[in-house]
């Protein structure tokens, strides 16, 4: 199953630089390993209005339940606010299209 994942990390006040820096630096190389095994698609920045960014992800799992597992070992994930939405097939997706070469492009 495929979701979008948005989140948006508040780090608590009087946090220190030290730990800020190292939760960065873990949860960068968590998603390395997110993406290796298949998880993490994508991953883009969502700008707002404000000047801040709210993170917005294409993760594959199972189920709900391995995709929570998942985010849950995030090291960030204490400090995060997060909003999952289950994606369905669509039948105009161009990525389930056969390759454009073939000449089938949207045809079934």
């Amino acid at each position: 199953m495929e979701f979008l994942v948005e989140f948006e990390v508040n780090i608590p006040k009087g946090t220190s630089e030290v730990e800020r820096e190292e939760r960065e630096s873990a949860e960068a190389a968590a998603a390395a390993g997110l993406a290796e095994q298949g998880h993490l698609i994508r991953v883009w920045k969502l700008p707002l209005p404000d000047g801040a960014a709210r993170t917005v992800g294409l993760y594959r799992a199972g189920d709900r339940a391995e995709l929570d597992r998942l985010l849950e070992a995030l090291p960030l994930y204490e400090w995060m606010h997060v909003s999952v939405s289950a994606l369905e097939p669509h039948p105009n997706d161009p990525g389930a299209w056969p390759a454009a070469a073939s000449g089938e492009r949207g045809r079934r």
